[in-house]
């Protein structure tokens, strides 16, 4: 989605401006900010010009000063926000728009995967590997676009994982389309059950874990493959281990080890499951906060099936991740409602906790 638009500044902006006269140059206002604010000791303690404590001219001049620059700090950084189309944490970009009840679709270009298709944007279209949460259509509705727009490209025909409880419909939905457009949508359909791992490729797999929404629904964990010298063999020397490894030994045991977890939509229940470890110590956990504030309750999160930022707080003694990014946001919130919510949630977790933001406006559009 394109950025919100900021080129017209807000009123306090301009009001900062008009602190300095239309004739200093860049350096000279630098200056006269600089001992405007070197004269706010003596004026605050009546030294100063203006006298009477703080309350004179000068007073009155260095309080409008500070709230502009208040406000102008305030804005740069909603500025920045709404320019920020991914994120980058644990050596992992993440891209994707996850907007509550519109659209989600989160990718790892790096693992080429993506989680859930929205509305089929094209920024999803070369990742080879889909994984879909539940059926819900801000979730699934762009799936035959994804598979069409891959053949239009000429890309192979995709890998997309499903909930085994709606494969049925998924390929009865691509065969209407299929005949609506008298188009061959190309794709290799998968069913992956709670327990099944799929390999991706020779040092990646993934996993499905059971959430909790309002219908169906699995989330995916991403591990990376690792062979690690068995235990018995760790005395021996390098020359050894090579001659028990030619003579067709084996010598290493598979690790698993968990990189990049996506729930999709569901309650916090998943994070008190026992079978759900591997999710909560991945280094990377992507993950659900649809409602952040007290005009929505708790209940109300979980009558829908989803998560208040509060539950995650409460439970937050359970994550082990390195890196923690929130999604789903309703669309009554702005990038200041947020980012105020991930800097509340950030002091309850040792993990780093970010916000995929796409598609959220700022008070200052």
């Amino acid at each position: 989605m394109a950025a919100t638009s900021l080129l017209s500044l807000p009123s306090l902006r301009l009001t900062h401006r008009l602190l300095v006269p239309a004739s200093s140059s860049a350096p000279a206002s630098r200056s006269q900010f600089q001992t405007l604010a070197a004269k706010k000791a003596a004026v605050a303690t009546g030294t100063g010009e203006g006298g009477g404590g703080g309350r004179g001219a000068g007073g009155r001049l260095l309080s409008v000063l500070d709230r502009a620059m208040a406000d102008e700090e305030e804005y740069r950084r909603a500025r920045a926000q709404v320019q920020r189309k991914g994120v980058e944490v644990e050596g992992y970009a993440i891209e994707g728009v996850s907007v509550g009840g519109h659209e989600t679709c989160v990718t790892v270009p790096s693992l080429n995967v993506a989680f859930d298709i929205g509305r089929g944007p094209l920024f999803a279209v070369s990742q080879d590997y889909l994984f879909i949460t539940h059926a819900h259509l801000d979730h699934i509705g762009g799936l035959p676009m994804y598979i069409a727009t891959r053949g239009l490209y000429n890309l192979k025909p995709p890998v997309v994982f499903v909930p085994p409880c709606i494969k049925d419909d998924v390929e009865d939905l691509l065969q209407i389309h299929r005949r609506m457009s008298q188009v061959d949508l190309k794709v290799e359909l998968v069913a992956l059950d709670l327990g099944e791992t799929f390999e991706i490729r020779n040092d990646l797999v993934a996993r499905p874990f059971e959430t909790h929404h309002a219908i169906p629904s699995q989330g995916y964990v991403i591990y990376s493959v690792r062979r690690k010298l068995k235990k018995q063999y760790a005395h021996l020397k390098g020359n050894q281990i090579m001659k028990m490894k030619q003579s067709g030994a084996e010598i290493t045991d598979t690790i698993l080890y968990p990189e990049v977890a996506f729930t999709g939509d569901t309650k916090s229940d998943f994070i008190l499951d026992p079978r759900n470890a591997d999710a909560l110590r991945a280094k990377v956990l992507i993950t659900e906060a649809t409602f952040l504030d007290d005009q929505i309750d708790v209940d109300h999160a979980r009558e829908h099936g989803h998560m208040h930022l509060s539950e995650i707080m409460e439970h937050s003694q359970w994550f082990r991740n390195k890196a923690i990014v929130l999604t789903h946001f309703s669309n009554r919130y702005s990038l200041e409602d947020i980012r105020q919510a991930v800097s509340k949630l950030q002091s309850k977790l040792s993990s780093k906790v970010v916000a995929l933001t796409e598609g959220f406006k700022s008070d200052y559009r």
